[in-house]
C-alpha cells in the first residue's frame, strides 16, 4: 500500500502498510472522513512523522488521542494551531518547563518548533471523530504507533521517551530502556498533575542526557 508519510519513516514502516489490519484501519478512516467531521485535517494525520522524521529522532512524547474540539488538532501530540486557545494540559507542560528550566510560557500552543529539534509528538490514535474522545481507538491505530515506537527503539540510541500517565506508561513495554533514556510521570493534566507530574523536571534531565551523548539539547 501506497502511504504518504515522510520518507525515512516510510523506509522504515513499509513492512506495516502492507499488513490486513493497516489496510483495514486505512478503510476505516477513509469512510470516516467521507462522512463526519474527523480530526486532524486528513493532510495532517501523519504531521508528527513528516515534522520530525526517523533519523532526526531524539525525544519522543506521547499523547493518546488527538484533541477533539474545532481547530485544535494539527497532528502532534499535545500541540494546537497558533490562534488556539492553549488546553490545560499543555498549560501545565508549559508551566513545568518554566519551573524546571526558568523558560517564559510561549503565547502559542504550536509544539512544530520541538518536532523541528527532533521531538517525535506522536499520539497512540492519530484520528478522532468531532467532540467524540477515544472514538477512533482500537481500529489498528494503536498497532501502528506501537509499531514506530519499537522501530525507534530498535534502530536507534540514546533517545528519550518521556511517558506521562498510565496509558502511555504501558507503552514501556516496547522501549528497550537498557539504551535508552525512559522518564515516567503523571499526566499533565488536571487532574492529575498535581499528583507527579509537576516537580519531576523531565525538560533539564532530557537535555542533560542528550547533552551527555554528545548531542544538541532541545530548546524548550
Amino acid at each position: 500500500m501506497n502511504v504518504k508519510i515522510e520518507e525515512s519513516w516510510q523506509k522504515v514502516l513499509q513492512d506495516e502498510f502492507e499488513k490486513p489490519y493497516f489496510k483495514e484501519l486505512i478503510q476505516f478512516v477513509k469512510q470516516e472522513y467521507a462522512t463526519t467531521q474527523v480530526y486532524p485535517p486528513g493532510k495532517q494525520i501523519f504531521h508528527a512523522f513528516e515534522e520530525c522524521p526517523f533519523d532526526k529522532v531524539e525525544v519522543v512524547i506521547l499523547g493518546q488521542d488527538p484533541y477533539h474540539g474545532q481547530g485544535q488538532a494539527n497532528g502532534l501530540a499535545f500541540s494546537v494551531n497558533h490562534g488556539i486557545r492553549t488546553p490545560p494540559s499543555l498549560r501545565n507542560i508549559f508551566k513545568e518547563i518554566k519551573d524546571d528550566l526558568g523558560k517564559e510560557i510561549p503565547d502559542n500552543g504550536n509544539l512544530e518548533r520541538w518536532a523541528e529539534q527532533g521531538v517525535l509528538l506522536l499520539n497512540a490514535t492519530l484520528t478522532v471523530r468531532a467532540n467524540t474522545a477515544g472514538s477512533h481507538q482500537n481500529k489498528g491505530w494503536e498497532t501502528f504507533t506501537d509499531a514506530a515506537i519499537k522501530k525507534v527503539s530498535d534502530l536507534k540510541e540514546n533517545v528519550v521517551f518521556m511517558l506521562w500517565g498510565a496509558y502511555a506508561q504501558k507503552k514501556g513495554a516496547i522501549i528497550d530502556a537498557t539504551k535508552h533514556l525512559v522518564l515516567k510521570a503523571a499526566h499533565p493534566s488536571p487532574f492529575a498533575a498535581d499528583k507527579g507530574f509537576f516537580g519531576t523536571h523531565h525538560f533539564s534531565k532530557a537535555n542533560a542526557y542528550l547533552k551527555e551523548h554528545g548531542k544538541k539539547e532541545i530548546d524548550w
